[in-house]
């Protein structure tokens, strides 16, 4: 027969391994907490805390996140616009300007819609390439930067934006010089004039006008020959 000592030994061990089973079995049953699941307020903090670590891709998750379960929130509306801003500084520009154009469209009138903007011609201006491209982005990001300081001339962004106007008008003066040069060297001397010409009436003071001036000169004496 067992003696008391063991029969109780026996329960004490039976009961603690069981008690350890239940207390594991619990644990790893236990659902870890959906992003769902959380308060927009909670989701906008965390969201906001990858953002100050530059984890720009789990910061848009947790605030695309607030924008899809709670769209009516005033989380939503602060989500809404730090999400573009974290698609911005991942350097998804298309993908951050489409955020920016939700957040005018749905708030044409907030405090932020300046810099949002601004933010607007930066993501075209960002993707400008070398100037014998087409000038697209230039153009765009001109418009959105002329668009700002005309909408909202005493606001700080404008300040901002008008020294990117003039960037984006020495760029765009400098295809029209870098193709008439093109024009010019392949003996097409009228399409060359005609761009120097367009050059010095629509950007006579960003730093080409002497030198288109000097090949205005060159394909009139060229043309003049063509004519003898």
């Amino acid at each position: 027969m067992f003696s008391l000592n063991k029969i109780l030994r026996y329960f004490l061990i039976t009961g603690s391994l069981l008690a350890f089973t239940v207390v594991y079995s619990g644990c790893a049953s236990t659902p870890k907490k959906e992003i769902y699941d959380r308060t927009p307020a909670d989701l906008l903090a965390e969201g906001q805390e990858k953002l100050d670590k530059a984890e720009y891709k789990s910061a848009a998750k947790i605030l695309q996140a607030i924008k899809d379960k709670y769209p009516y929130s005033k989380e939503s509306i602060i989500a809404e616009l730090k999400l573009a801003n974290s698609l911005f500084k991942r350097g998804e520009y298309d993908e951050a300007l489409e955020n920016y154009d939700e957040f005018e469209r749905l708030h044409p009138k907030d405090k932020d819609v300046p810099f949002v903007i601004f933010q607007k011609g930066m993501c075209h201006f960002l993707q400008i390439k070398s100037m014998d491209r087409e000038q697209t982005q230039v153009a765009a990001a001109r418009d959105e930067f002329e668009n700002l300081a005309r909408r909202f001339p005493d606001n700080e962004y404008s300040d901002k934006a008008r020294e990117y106007i003039r960037q984006c008008l020495t760029y765009q003066a400098e295809y029209e010089l870098y193709v008439g040069i093109y024009y010019y060297k392949a003996k097409k001397y009228q399409a060359a004039l005609d761009r120097f010409t367009y050059l010095m009436e629509n950007y006579p003071d960003v730093g080409q006008y002497q030198e288109a001036l000097e090949y205005i000169a060159k394909c009139k004496v060229k043309l003049a020959e063509v004519k003898k």
